[in-house]
């Protein structure tokens, strides 16, 4: 009897969360987004048998240390955890333009002035416009191979023959398959040529960088499982007409994803910045009303930003609300609690809020600084110039300590900051000279000694 030939079988693959159906549909059941499936074709490839795997008693493997690279930029280093670990696959996110591949490239410059060599694999440029850029940062180095393919196979096949001790490919979304009948960039080809790429890095130890597009909502494109497949996942963040860059780290198996990485972007590309609380800083206005600098702490590092607030009376039924570098809900929470706790009639009254420099306020400890700015443009009152604000305001107008609070206040001091409005419960052991510190156990309490005139 004849063999029956295999049909490849045709699905509907949602491009935002790879859902699965066998018909064309509108609107994705999964994540709700319009007109996102597109038509790919299913086919059981035949692939050769991987060798055995032996299982391994856990006392048997030693607790070998790994030496981590240096990247030589010390912001970079800071999110990675220290450096970058051998073997892992790290993958790096962000907005058209924002300075992706001007970071990497620049990262693998100082990697191969190390004596490490680096294939950089390019889908979306060629070799001359990459030379362009390496002339415009000021790289020049032997160890820096260029490699203009988007075949998932010549890649691996090329990394194998060099043996770089760092693998970029820039972007994932221009690689393919040639096993699969679907078009680069696809559900199906990013996840297949991402297993290829990482299972080639973990068996020759091969440090793989992997360029991810982002959707219009900011989410790294392609499958959610993409995130789950590879080692750490960076985003870069800022807007592109600001010259300021926040790297931060989502998801890292060998460090910390509290921490964030602060850079600038100018003629040379990405310059690091050592003391962003000073860069923060430097344009704010001491005697303005509603401008309040509170202290945030990423990872390890404080930060001290400042915030700014405006409250307007509306001529609509519903007044605004809008804050940026914040949670929102978390702020119309916030102006309940000045309402009803501290007697601010706001009904009438627009209220805008806005982190400076484009950094996002996650902690809770910059509560009593947004309600303090918010206080002191209602009533037109400056805040003290050199008092830093720091505090968690609970729903009932209670001040509640925060932690770390002796980092946050070495750093006050060392900006010259002269006053310290912090809770009451962060009191305890403190034994600061060189600034005052005044602790609140409320929110009134709070807002009349932040005032200029005290």
């Amino acid at each position: 009897m004849a063999e029956k030939m295999k049909k490849s079988k045709i699905a509907f693959v949602c491009q935002e969360c790879g859902y699965s159906s066998v018909k064309w549909m509108g609107k994705c059941p999964n994540c709700g987004e319009w007109n996102s499936f597109v038509e790919e074709k299913v086919s059981r490839a035949k692939g050769e048998r991987r060798t055995l795997s032996k299982p391994v008693k856990l006392s048997e493997i030693g607790n070998k240390e790994y030496k981590r690279w240096n990247t030589n930029i010390t912001e970079m280093d800071r999110v990675l955890g220290g450096g970058i670990v051998p073997g892992t696959v790290i993958l790096i996110g962000g907005e058209p333009g924002i300075g992706k591949s001007t970071l990497l490239l620049k990262s693998a410059s100082n990697i191969a002035n190390q004596g490490k060599k680096v294939l950089y694999v390019s889908g979306e440029e060629s070799a001359q416009q990459i030379g362009l850029r390496a002339k415009r940062l000021k790289i020049d180095t032997d160890n820096l191979l260029l490699l203009c393919e988007t075949s998932v196979e010549n890649i691996v096949e090329t990394a194998l023959k060099i043996a770089p001790s760092i693998l970029i490919v820039d972007s994932i979304q221009t690689v393919y398959d040639s096993l699969l009948g679907s078009s680069p960039g696809s559900i199906s080809q990013v996840r297949e040529c991402t297993s290829k790429l990482t299972i080639s890095a973990k068996e020759n130890c091969i440090t793989v960088f992997l360029v991810g597009h982002v959707t219009k909502v900011g989410m790294i494109a392609g499958p959610r499982t993409l995130e789950h497949m590879v080692d750490t996942v960076l985003y870069l963040e800022g807007d592109r007409t600001q010259s300021y860059r926040i790297l931060r780290a989502i998801k890292n198996r060998f460090g910390s994803v509290n921490e964030i990485g602060v850079f600038e972007m100018s003629k040379g590309g990405l310059v690091e910045v050592n003391n962003p609380s000073k860069m923060f800083l430097d344009e704010r206005r001491a005697d303005t009303s509603g401008s309040v600098v509170v202290s945030t702490i990423e990872g390890t590092r404080p930060i001290l930003t400042e915030v700014q607030a405006l409250v307007s009376s509306t001529r609509y039924p519903v007044p605004q609300r809008i804050v940026a570098g914040s949670d929102y809900k978390r702020f119309s929470i916030l102006i309940a609690v000045l309402e009803r706790r501290a007697g601010y009639n706001l009904g009438g009254y627009d209220i805008f809020c806005n982190v400076v420099g484009g950094l996002k306020l996650l902690d809770p400890s910059c509560d009593l600084g947004i309600l303090t700015a918010i206080a002191s443009n209602f009533d037109d009152h400056p805040c003290s110039g050199k008092t830093v604000v720091i505090g968690e305001v609970g729903l009932g107008g209670e001040i509640r300590a925060v932690s770390q609070i002796e980092r946050r206040i070495n750093e006050a001091e060392r900006l010259g900051f002269t006053k310290s409005i912090i809770p009451n419960g962060n009191l305890k052991g403190l034994n600061k000279k060189g600034i005052q510190i005044v602790g609140v156990r409320n929110l009134k309490e709070a807002i009349e000694k932040s005032s200029a005139t005290i």
